[in-house]
């Protein structure tokens, strides 16, 4: 399975951030296709309440609903993104074809092929804030090809901390960024392995105003600028995992590069580079549901020529708003214990730490931030692996908490 993944620029690692919060319905199909056969069981007509009680253990469950859902899924949208504050919004969902129909499918065809979704949503936060996007997942050619893309209006007010050596906690300039976002992929599967090559277009026209109030020393003479940037690139992504909400075992990763140029319609040329690898291991691997699972992260992401200071890589973690330390360079490393406490709810512990560095600073001389934190999930359908729950973490400065759908690695 592949799921779309941050690139590596303020706008383009902040808005799949945001994102997420929206991509619910597009998630529950891969992870109905992970488990297709089981998916595929057949069901008698049920009232209301039985559709979301779980026969095995008499507790909420949305599988069957879910299963079964085909045509409009309306999908609420919750943010409690720090950088931009707390929000919501509502989007909706379209599927050619239940899950199950699905996976009826693949036991004719020997093969699994994922419905088409569109969809359509918007959004807005407490700081003025908002956005709406279109989309869509489809297949081609007996699910050799995949397209994932979207559009977007965005009109996003947000706060530049500096690059490179942080300046402290209240010192800072605020910045509106209103314009278009586009996001094209194309994948192609090798054969019948987990692995893909993927082209992809990022297109971004935007509009950058900052206020003049606003606490900030000194402002750089030289900080770059671009209205318009147009990147393609390509990745190699592999994803091995035995489920892709949350995962017990395997792993998934990627090595990504976008090339922007003026030669496609971009006004700066630079370059930005990604490369992450998310692992899953049991502590009691001889158990097959097994309580203890240790997650870890290694993310890097580089960017190189004239960057606009709103393309610069940041930490991306929990208990860090989004674009609040960037730079040339980036690295994140994460661990992540769950504990399943019992077949329905688990609890919760990580921990990690990222630095910046490049333009004033090496890597010996940057700081290094870390964020902890706790949470816990409730198994919302059993049949599909999916948990839901709350992440409350605490950052350098600042503490924060997140609704997650799965694992909150992105």
């Amino acid at each position: 399975m592949t799921i779309e993944k941050n690139q590596s620029s303020v706008m383009e690692q902040f808005l799949p951030r945001l994102r997420k919060t929206c991509a619910f319905g597009a998630m529950l199909v891969a992870s109905a296709f992970a488990h297709a056969q089981d998916a595929a069981e057949p069901t008698k007509e049920k009232s209301w309440s039985d559709v979301f009680t779980d026969p095995k253990d008499g507790a909420f469950d949305a599988s069957e609903w879910l299963l079964d859902k085909r045509g409009f899924l309306p999908i609420p949208i919750i943010i409690t993104e720090p950088a931009i504050g707390y929000g919501g919004g509502v989007g909706l969902a379209f599927f050619s074809e239940s899950m199950r129909d699905a996976a009826e499918h693949a036991k004719e065809t020997g093969h699994v092929v994922p419905p088409n979704i569109y969809g359509i949503g918007g959004a807005m936060t407490e700081n003025g804030t908002f956005g709406y996007a279109a989309g869509a997942m489809m297949s081609f050619d007996e699910d050799r090809w995949r397209y994932r893309g979207g559009v977007a209006k965005v009109h996003a007010n947000l706060d530049f901390y500096g690059i490179g050596t942080n300046t402290g906690k209240d010192t800072h300039v605020s910045y509106t960024m209103d314009g278009i976002l586009s996001s094209q992929q194309v994948l192609r599967r090798l054969g019948q392995s987990n692995n893909y090559l993927a082209l992809q277009w990022i297109y971004l026209d935007l509009d950058t105003s900052f206020e003049t109030n606003s606490r900030f020393p000194f402002f750089p003479s030289s900080i770059e600028m671009a209205k318009r940037s147009s990147g393609l690139g390509f990745s190699f992504e592999h994803d091995s995992r035995d489920n892709i909400f949350t995962p017990s075992r395997g792993w998934t990763g990627s090595m990504d590069a976008l090339f922007y140029d003026p030669d496609w319609g971009s006004d700066n040329r630079m370059q930005s580079y990604r490369a992450h690898a998310f692992a899953y291991f049991p502590i009691d691997a001889s158990n097959d549901a097994p309580r203890w699972i240790l997650g870890t992260r290694i993310d890097g992401r580089a960017a190189r020529g004239d960057v606009p200071f709103y393309q610069n890589p940041f930490i991306d973690m929990r208990g860090i708003p989004a674009g609040r330390y960037q730079d040339e360079n980036v690295g994140v490393a994460e661990l992540e214990l769950r504990w399943n406490v019992t077949e329905r709810w688990a609890a919760i512990g990580f921990v990690g730490a990222g630095k910046v560095w490049g333009t004033r600073q090496d890597f010996g001389e940057s700081s290094t931030e870390v964020s902890r934190g706790l949470g816990f999930r409730y198994l919302l359908a059993r049949r599909l692996g999916l948990y839901v729950g709350i992440d409350v973490a605490k950052g350098p400065e600042d503490d924060a908490f997140y609704i997650q759908i799965g694992n909150a690695w992105r």
